[in-house]
């Protein structure tokens, strides 16, 4: 990797927050296989987007973003939470996060992870964000201590790195509670015959995944 990443924080918890109902639809399918493309708006022939109305929907300015705090640490887990607006009496959305280092000590990845209600298949969901030099086409896999790995498709890229939306099974989400360590492998386009592989601790697993927001679909 030439140049690992080193920005924290890549995934604001708002955003994470807002991409919750596609689990639910990445539930139905294979890890193995690529996610159907979601298309919202009105589009016509072509492919050709006609609009929409920006109304109450739009996203928040620069001045509105809202506030995200670290809650409480279990393990080599951070809670990161949503400030809810004053005066709401609902609970603050809150989500595990882990910064991935590579064996050096750079600062490779990061994953943010949450558990999800009525999401089918789905118990939780998880966003790895990985570095823009990394060959999708292989895809990230993942590996619980000594277990078989299981590989995810990448979804999209922002000029700060590239993201695998993962659906996690209630079986998968056990294996991390028995597990000590995941491995979570990528490859970079760059040397495609190489491989970066990244511990994930799951020192507090369980602590933090019982404390964070079940998120509803």
């Amino acid at each position: 990797m030439t140049r690992p990443l080193q920005i924290l924080r890549l995934l604001p918890l708002a955003a994470a927050l807002a991409a919750m109902p596609a689990y639910a639809q990445d539930a139905a399918q294979s890890s193995d296989a690529p996610a159907e493309d979601q298309t919202e708006g009105t589009v016509a022939a072509g492919g050709l987007s006609l609009g929409e109305d920006a109304g109450a929907d739009a996203p928040a300015g620069p001045g509105q973003q809202p506030e995200t705090y670290v809650k409480a640490t279990h393990g080599a887990w951070e809670l990161q939470c949503l400030r809810a607006p004053e005066g709401s009496d609902a609970e603050d959305p809150c989500q595990m996060y882990q910064l991935l280092q590579d064996g050096e000590g750079n600062n490779v990845a990061e994953v943010s992870l949450f558990r999800v209600a009525n999401g089918g298949q789905v118990a939780a969901g998880g966003t790895f964000v990985v570095p823009l030099e990394t060959l999708l086409t292989q895809k990230l896999t993942i590996a619980v201590d000594d277990g078989q790995a299981k590989r995810y498709d990448f979804s999209f890229c922002t000029p700060v790195g590239c993201y695998a939306r993962v659906g996690f099974t209630e079986e998968d989400v056990n294996r991390f509670k028995a597990g000590a360590s995941a491995t979570i492998t990528i490859v970079p386009a760059l040397a495609p015959d190489q491989k970066v592989e990244l511990d994930m601790s799951l020192s507090g697993f369980t602590a933090g995944y019982e404390e964070s927001s079940a998120l509803r679909q």
